[in-house]
This record gives structure tokens, sequence and C-alpha cells, in this order.
């Protein structure tokens, strides 16, 4: 059988986890079920079913995938796929919150619309609820793996948020920072899938390391879009990390190149209210230094070394989730 595209793989990937997330949802509290099927796109404000789609459900899809590149049955490994979902949006839910986005996916952000409590707490509600998913499943060990998972994510959020109060932080840190806070969460969606495959240690350490490498990359790629994206794609306005002062990796890459764009892209950094001129002039500046191609060559050197893993833990054919790799990390930037 041909391999599917990464569009159908993602496609595929949502019809398969939906039934269970759903099902997992309606056990929340009511207000809490309330504002996380908003947050999910299922329905708006009132409660009332819309057509606006939800996340992509790469996570899911990673968990999927791997378990079935791991030798077992993507079906075995819904639990894991549901799990990482639920436990991605905990993490989308807090962040909207601590950085003021006033959207996601083209629609008010859920603290914007229910309240900050409102929203911290349910994406508490979808953290406990993932937990709750896997230690009801045969796979205790999964349970460790996710948890692991998130102290990572909140000490590479901690991180973050210290980043803004200063002038010196350099892209060692930053990476280390990006290491913590996004790589866990795809690392442990591809070593769930290796658990509920029943995969020996060392399949499941080459998926996780594929997993993380895959983080990095990604993480590279959506600091660009933060910069150069299309709204009408990213759900945000253009410039958008640059107007919030984000120390992202290709705007701390060109802050630390000691060139004189770099140290022009200094000055303005750290100024002031911006208008919309100022900003694109300091995105020209960022790329002046080289901070789009720095970003651009990492994601590419990064992919790579995730595909030899890829290629060193599979027993199965795994162009499938070569493809999504691919896909994720190659977005328009």
């Amino acid at each position: 059988m041909n391999p599917r595209s990464a569009a159908a793989v993602l496609a595929w990937s949502r019809d398969l986890i939906q039934p269970a997330l759903h099902e997992a949802v309606d056990r929340l509290p009511t207000a809490m079920r309330h504002i996380a099927g908003y947050h999910l796109g299922w329905w708006d404000e009132m409660g009332e079913p819309t057509a606006v789609p939800g996340g992509k459900s790469v996570r899911p899809a990673l968990t999927l995938l791997s378990a079935e590149a791991a030798g077992g049955s993507p079906e075995a490994a819904i639990p894991g796929a549901v799990a990482i979902e639920l436990a991605h949006n905990f993490t989308l839910l807090h962040d909207d919150v601590l950085d003021h986005d006033p959207t996601r996916r083209h629609r008010p952000t859920a603290w914007t619309v229910f309240g900050v409590n409102a929203a911290i707490l349910t994406g508490d509600a979808l953290l406990a609820l993932a937990t709750d998913v896997l230690a009801a499943s045969t796979h205790p060990r999964a349970t460790r793996v996710l948890l692991d998972a998130i102290l990572e994510v909140i000490d590479g959020e901690h991180a973050d948020l210290t980043f803004e109060g200063r002038h010196d932080v350099g892209v060692p840190e930053c990476v280390a920072m990006v290491e913590r806070k996004t790589a866990p969460l795809l690392a442990a969606a591809c070593a769930l899938g290796a658990h509920f495959a029943d995969a020996p240690p060392a399949t499941v350490d080459r998926l996780r390391e594929f997993g993380r490498l895959l983080g990095v990359a990604y993480q590279h790629v959506d600091d660009l879009l933060g910069i150069w994206g299309d709204p009408a794609a990213t759900g945000k306005p253009t410039h958008a990390d640059l107007r919030s002062r984000k120390k992202s990796l290709p705007v701390v890459a060109a802050l630390s190149s000691g060139t004189a764009a770099g140290r022009e892209l200094s000055t303005l950094y750290y100024s002031d209210e911006h208008a919309a001129a100022d900003l694109a002039h300091m995105a020209v500046l960022v790329e002046a230094a080289g901070g789009r191609d720095w970003c651009v060559g990492q994601a590419s050197q990064l992919l790579a070394q995730a595909l030899d893993n890829l290629r060193a833990a599979a027993p199965r054919p795994s162009a499938e989730l070569a493809a999504l790799a691919n896909l994720i990390t190659n977005r328009d930037n």
C-alpha cells in the first residue's frame, strides 16, 4: 500500500482519536467541559456547535504512527494519543494567558472569552484528565513518560518567561530553553506510541530522540513564522513575536551576531512602543543579521538527525512518519 500524504495522515489521526477525546472531555466538570470544548473548536462560547477547525493533531499522529513503526497497532495507542492531545492543549491554554495572546486558530482565546482564572483552571483540568486516561490504560510506564515531559515543559516555560526581562540571552541558553519547553511533548508523543506497541527500550529511546529533535526543529520554524508568517495561516498578526519582544530563536541569533544589523536591532528591540513600520524594519534587521538563515539551517540539520534516528528505530517502514516530520518543519516561512 502506498504511504498516505501527511495531510491525509493528520485527517486520519483526528478521526481516529475524536470519539475517545470527546468521551474523555465529557468527564470534566460542566464549566471546564464548556471552556475546553470552545478551545478545541467544538462549539462557540454559547455552546452551539461550530465548524471552526481545531488543532492539526500533530502530536496524536506522532503517537499513532510511532506505535505502528514500532511494530504495534495504532488503535492500541489511542489512549496515548488522546493523553498527549489533552496535555498539549493544557499547555496552549496556559501559554495564551502567559503570553497575553488574544487569538488562537483565528478566533478569540479562551481567556479573553471566559476570563483568566477559568482558562487556567480548564488547562489544569485537561492535564489531570490526560494522566487519568493513561492511568486507566494497561501501560503504567506511560503516565511517567507524560509527567516527566510536563515537568520539562514547565521548566522551559519558566525560562522563557525570565528571558522577557533580560538583555543578555544567548543562543545556547535559548536553544536549551526550547529543548525543555517545546521538544518534550513531541518526544513523549513518540515514546508513548512505542510503549503502547510494547517496543524494546532501544526502540523507545530512538523514537523519543526522533521526537525530541523534531520538536527543536519545529520551534525554529515556528519562530520564523512568528515574524514572517502569513496571518491567514498562523492566525496571528504579522510580526507578532517582534511586537511582544519575544526572545525567539531568530531574534536571539540576530542580537548575538555581533553585526551592525544586530546592534541596531538591539537598540530598537529594547526601546518603547513601535509603529508598524518599526516592526517591519526589525524583521529586516533580523534577516540582515543572519537570524533567519540560521534558523532555516538549524531546522534542516535537526530534521536530518531526527530522520536518522527514525530509520534506526523503526522495524517497519516509516515513510508516513518521515512525511509528517517534513511537513511540520517545512511550513511556509
